[in-house]
């Protein structure tokens, strides 16, 4: 008499797809992931064919896998909680700024007490700087001729005594003999607050209202409007 063996049940394979990570258990934490694969690897034993057992390496390798999944995940766990507590650290840090002057790239001309301060840093020693003070329109309403200056940052005032309400803006330009020597804009506002943005980076919000990434921040001075260089500092009246 032949003894037949009836087919075991379709066994239950557990395989973690070689492209998971953390992301991929949405909503789960580690210990839920484990969970989940004894139980699905408990089945897959109970349900084998015991003519074809489950291979000692294969079950090795999904143990393998899982364990990589669930340190992916703790370190995800632990490096977020690192971020969060720099970005508060970098927040608290950064309230200090407020109430102080900031340098930042633009054209704008920031007035205070009808006193007009740029700032522009050039790219190479200059044999002629001329800085145009012009209005929104872009119609220049003064020039201003400050000479020969070195490389780096350089400031000067105006007098906006004329100009009480109107945006001031201005262009900087420089020579060094017949060739041209890069001139970059900076403007300068005060802090009003610092937060953090949507992505966890750090902004400051400025008295003109725009909100500043921090890493566009040149400078931070004090007082307000105290970022004119001695050997710079230069006034022009109009």
């Amino acid at each position: 008499m032949t003894t037949s063996i009836a087919s075991a049940p379709t066994s239950y394979v557990y395989q973690p797809s070689s492209s998971l990570d953390a992301t991929s258990v949405s909503g789960s934490t580690s210990q839920d992931a484990q969970d989940r694969f004894m139980k699905l690897l408990i089945a897959q034993l109970n349900n084998q064919d015991p003519l074809n057992p489950m291979d000692n390496a294969e079950m090795t390798s999904q143990i393998a896998q899982i364990n990589t999944v669930t340190g992916i995940q703790q370190l995800n766990t632990t490096v977020t909680g690192l971020a969060s507590q720099i970005n508060g650290s970098q927040l608290l840090q950064s309230g200090t700024m407020v109430g102080h002057g900031v340098l930042y790239e633009g054209n704008s001309l920031t007035v205070a007490d009808k006193v007009g301060y740029g700032t522009f840093e050039l790219a190479g020693t200059a044999s002629n700087v001329t800085v145009q003070i012009k209005n929104p329109s872009g119609a220049v309403l003064d020039t201003v001729k400050l000479g020969a200056l070195g490389a780096g940052q350089h400031s000067f005032q105006w007098d906006a005594s004329n100009y009480p309400d109107t945006e001031l803006v201005f262009d900087a330009s420089a020579t060094n003999g017949q060739a041209t020597v890069a001139a970059t804009p900076y403007s300068t506002a005060v802090v009003k607050s610092v937060g953090l943005q949507s992505d966890g980076s750090l902004a400051v919000r400025l008295d003109d209202g725009q909100s500043l990434p921090y890493s566009k921040v040149k400078a931070v001075f004090w007082p307000p409007f105290s970022r004119i260089p001695s050997h710079a500092a230069q006034e022009h009246r109009p």
